[in-house]
């Protein structure tokens, strides 16, 4: 056959495969159209679950009349004019197919009325490549648009289609994902006429909040922790669900770069990364977060659904947000507020001079008939370093009630098991095996920072084959290997050798060990590896080196665990992602007894 240009027609047509997959494309495409006219409201109707209409009606700008029929044509677009604009592009869109895209698979009409017009135009296209002409119209400022009869032309393309309830769930997913783009818009959505939801503006935080519990439940909320900072250009904002909120799935996870949401490995890896302490292995974390960025720092044409983007400097960005959760992650400890005004994370101050009202057991607590099964010697030098520092008595007058630490103090032990405290709101119920992993988990880690990673020469020093690449990367990368532990040379063209790997990980596979290092290293630009490895060994160190159950305290060490979680980083979790103590308030202890009804 001989080379020939293909009809516009199916050009749209190929175009549509990439941009148009499903109703909820078009969806996507109309709306992030509306918020680049900077519309304030935008409504969004939907029936048979996008197959027969969708149609999107904002109070954007509007089009201008004489641009309504070369909005259907392709790569016509009022966003970008040149490779400068493209290269630091803020809109939505940029492209100039989605509307020809569309219309080349539906029939699509467009009525708009542009700002400073009298009376609004329309515009129809029934699939083809011949567009009638604009015809009058009443119309208020702003565009509509109405998608009928999607892929009626191509009976390939709608064989594919799901069911209208299928089809409709991922309209209703995507219009929440973008509804949580732009808190400064209104969003509403109608399937079959009847309205699904409704939200308003949401400029001040505590009205984005109950956006973020209509859309993703109130649950999400009322583990949420909100932060806000920026560090060398670079801004991340948004909410965070503590560990306990853990998924089962990836369903709950949202990451917007200037506003656009994207699915992108490098954000991901480096989310995961920080939550790597703190989680259960298979669960995942929940968040809503926002990157903020230079625009000539970040490529959004990588691919036409705009889904992917490409940093220019990845492994700052995946530093950026690795560190700032990481250390927004540290911070969940017992004593902590959340201002719902603002959504920063306020730090309960506890007074290091505050005793236990009671030294000794009450007069009411009797020693429980449970047998110890492990000798106390071999945990007396773990209680030895709780132990408080001597303190000047202080008598329960004395003891004010804005001056009972955040776990309050000690009671009695249950079953071997638990502690309960009695606090300022009321009882606190503590896991005292997973609260004590948690606590020298972190002193092993820390004790590692300050001393270095030691270094254990291998006998025998392992030979490995890479690529050129991979070699010239290592040669690179030796300050880095030096740091982690390891002594790697290159001793040939294509060919490595580890002299010495971290002494906590004598016996480990230094091959295997250092292909995955180098292959953090290519993908991400640095490498956690070495760092996880060593923090398994030092969680399970922890967890054979912590008190066991049934395992009898006395009031002073139950209350030296209760204080050492209050300065521990991360206490609200044990090393698996189990929480580590419950809150019972007075009001839900009320109810367990109807008091008050």
């Amino acid at each position: 056959m001989r080379i020939q240009a293909l009809p516009a027609q199916l050009i749209n047509q190929i175009a549509a495969g990439e941009v148009v997959e499903r109703p909820a494309s078009v969806i996507k495409e109309l709306v992030e159209n509306s918020l680049d006219a900077g519309a304030t409201r935008i409504d969004v109707d939907i029936e048979q679950g996008g197959g027969k209409l969708i149609r999107v009606r904002d109070n954007g700008g509007g089009i201008h009349p004489e641009d309504l029929r070369l909005a259907l044509s392709r790569h016509a677009t009022s966003k970008i004019a040149s490779l400068e604009e493209l290269e630091r592009v803020s809109s939505m869109g940029f492209r100039g197919e989605a509307l020809p895209s569309i219309s080349s698979v539906s029939r699509l009409s467009i009525a708009s009325r542009a700002t400073g017009q009298e009376g609004g135009w329309s515009v129809s296209s029934d699939g083809g490549d011949q567009f009638v002409d604009p015809v009058p119209s009443a119309h208020p400022q702003g565009t509509t648009v109405e998608v009928r009869d999607l892929f009626y032309n191509t009976p390939a393309r709608r064989k594919f289609m799901r069911t209208e309830k299928t089809e409709f769930g991922h309209i209703e997913t995507q219009l929440k994902r973008l509804a949580l783009s732009r808190f400064d818009v209104s969003f509403s959505l109608s399937h079959n006429r009847k309205e699904v939801f409704t939200l308003p503006l949401a400029s001040q935080i505590l009205e984005q909040e109950r956006r973020l519990a209509g859309l993703l439940g109130a649950s999400f909320l009322e583990q949420v922790i909100h932060l806000d900072w920026d560090q060398a250009g670079l801004a991340l904002r948004g909410w965070v669900a503590r560990p306990v909120f853990s998924r089962s799935q990836a369903d709950m996870q949202y990451f917007y770069v200037n506003g656009r949401m994207v699915r992108d490995k490098l954000v991901t890896h480096a989310v995961r990364q920080a939550f790597q302490d703190v989680l259960f292995h298979g669960r995942h974390p929940a968040y809503v977060l926002y990157l903020d960025l230079d625009p000539l720092q970040v490529d959004v044409n990588v691919h036409p659904a705009k889904h992917e983007v490409r940093f220019r400097d990845g492994r700052m960005v995946h530093g950026f947000i690795y560190s700032t959760l990481h250390k927004l992650l540290a911070e969940t400890r017992p004593g902590q507020e959340i201002d719902r005004s603002t959504g920063e994370i306020r730090q309960v101050e506890v007074d290091q001079r505050t005793v236990p009202l009671a030294a000794v057991p009450p007069a009411y607590q009797r020693p429980l008939g449970f047998q110890v099964q492990e000798r106390h010697a071999s945990y007396q030098p773990s209680f030895d370093m709780q132990h408080p520092s001597p303190m000047p008595p202080v008598t329960e007058g004395e003891a004010a009630a804005d001056e009972v630490p955040p776990l309050g103090f000690a009671l009695a032990q249950l079953k071997g098991i638990y502690i309960l405290a009695e606090n300022a709101s009321g009882l606190v119920l503590v896991d005292m095996h997973a609260a004590h992993e948690r606590i020298t988990y972190e002193r092993f880690k820390r004790a590692l920072l300050e001393g270095g990673v030691s270094r254990q020469p291998l006998l025998v020093p392992v030979s490995v084959s890479v690529s050129s690449r991979e070699a010239d990367l290592a040669e690179v990368q030796q300050p880095l290997f030096g740091e982690l532990g390891m002594e790697v040379d290159r001793i040939g063209a294509e060919t490595l050798v580890v002299r010495a790997i971290p002494v906590l990980l004598q016996g480990a596979d230094a091959e295997k060990l250092l292909r995955d290092i180098l292959s953090d290293i290519v993908v991400h630009g640095s490498s956690e590896r070495i760092r996880d490895e060593i923090n398994q060994v030092l969680a399970t160190m922890a967890c054979h080196g912590s008190v066991r159950a049934n395992r009898r305290l006395t009031i002073e060490e139950m209350n030296a665990l209760l204080r050492d979680m209050e300065r521990t980083e991360r206490s609200d979790q044990c090393n698996h992602g189990r929480p580590t103590w419950v809150q019972l308030d007075l009001t839900r202890l009320d109810k367990l007894f109807l008091r008050g009804q």
